[in-house]
């Protein structure tokens, strides 16, 4: 095609005046309702300050020792395990692996795949894993998401307990507010029963959109939770305008948002483009892409994600295992494509929701999407607790498997990095 229709494409300099005219509009209703609502919580300098302060171990044990003060010695026993450097290095890990050839070989450490696992929901499986780290000297990842009710796990004290933990741990951890759509929001639906409602848009219609914001900036400012999932195109635009005021949150895309195309994410990233700040920082550091992408919708979106400076901001996380039930076709394992293109795309996440196929599909009870929005209380009196953890730790395994396949191949990852060095 003749070049001169490319530069049809050019967006005129004038078209900003009038989105920030809109924006900057002191009559604008959504822009007061906005600001109205962050003004709950103070200027954003002081909302920083709030946040850093709850962010503080001593204070996150404060939290545990009013809600579980049992598991600050799980917490204590978890520092002096990690000073003792009870914990496999990267080094080691490595010859374990590779034996002699480790000495000789140059891991691209440049293109370091992140280790992550969802869903970590209760305190103590920290433990227990971390446990089995050591036994049997594998590795703990070095990202975890949590999908369950908040306000249950802030009443129980596995909220504070968890942020403390994997701050020690030296893992990202990703937390998903209860105002996702499955809170009641959209009144026409009801769970699973009427899932196909929440194609397109999780459910966070009308006024839901400025209460993720209220929730958001409560567990910001209360409990130093600093990253959290994001699944809706309004609650994206919010945390845009909230990192652009000056208050220092991240999010992720969820997978749920359903991106599954290259267009899709040139949207998103240049709506974060215009909101980044002055120092190309964006909120937007985790991309979760669809199931249904393949390594050619990671390699085009790399490059223009890299042209509009955010190679090293946003993280690109792609799922290596399913939950045997309730959100794809089995069996599911993108574990070898990893391998294709780890070595050729940076700052990418396997994340991994479900154990592999055929040890998953082997549990009495297998992995379940569904069983993240079970009540605690529920679960354990179905005596489904034990299934629960089993799941996270096939889990872990499979995460284990993706570094062990990566060292293979020469490829490089990131595990906690406090415990791993």
């Amino acid at each position: 095609m003749d070049p001169k229709y490319r530069q049809l494409l050019k967006i005129p300099a004038n078209r900003l005046d009038e989105i920030n005219a809109v924006l900057l509009n002191p009559d604008s209703r959504v822009m007061n309702e906005f600001l109205a609502v962050v003004a709950k919580y103070g200027t954003p300098e002081e909302i920083n300050r709030k946040h850093r302060e709850s962010r503080k171990l001593d204070n996150l044990l404060k939290k545990v020792d009013e809600r579980k003060p049992e598991y600050r010695k799980e917490i204590e026993w978890l520092i002096s395990e990690r000073d003792k450097g009870s914990f496999i290095s990267i080094p080691d890990y490595r010859r374990s692996v590779l034996g002699d050839k480790a000495q000789i070989t140059r891991f691209k450490d440049e293109l370091a795949v992140t280790l992550e696992v969802s869903a970590l929901q209760y305190f103590p499986w920290i433990r227990r894993m971390v446990e089995n780290a050591i036994q049997n000297k594998s590795l703990v990842p070095g990202r975890f998401i949590a999908v369950r009710k908040m306000k249950e796990s802030e009443n129980d004290g596995d909220l504070p307990a968890i942020v403390a933990a994997l701050d020690i741990m030296g893992a990202s951890f990703v937390e998903t507010l209860d105002t996702k759509g499955t809170d009641g929001s959209n009144i026409h639906l009801n769970g699973p029963a009427t899932i196909t409602g929440y194609f397109g848009g999780i459910g966070q219609p009308n006024e839901h959109a400025l209460q993720w914001l209220d929730e958001f900036l409560y567990y910001y400012t209360n409990y130093g939770v600093q990253h959290v999932l994001n699944f809706n195109a309004g609650t994206i635009l919010l945390g845009f305008l909230l990192y652009r005021l000056g208050v220092d949150i991240q999010f992720k895309i969820s997978v749920f948002f359903g991106s599954d195309n290259p267009y899709h994410a040139l949207w998103i990233l240049t709506a974060a483009k215009l909101f980044s700040r002055d120092d190309g920082t964006s909120p937007l550091v985790g991309f979760n892409w669809a199931n249904s992408i393949n390594n050619e919708t990671l390699i085009s979106s790399a490059q223009f994600r890299k042209e509009l400076g955010f190679e090293n901001v946003v993280r690109f996380e792609h799922h290596i295992t399913e939950t045997w039930k309730s959100i794809v076709i089995q069996p599911y394992n993108r574990r070898e494509e990893l391998m294709q293109v780890a070595g050729l795309v940076p700052n990418i996440a396997a994340k991994h929701e479900g154990g592999d196929p055929e040890i998953d599909s082997g549990r009495a009870h297998p992995s379940d999407l569904l069983d993240y929005f079970r009540d605690k209380k529920e679960v354990i009196e179905s005596g489904d607790w034990e299934a629960l953890y089993q799941n996270f730790s096939d889990k872990v395994d499979a995460c284990n498997l993706t570094a062990q396949r990566l060292t293979e191949n020469g490829l490089s990852f990131i595990a906690a990095k406090n415990l791993h060095r």
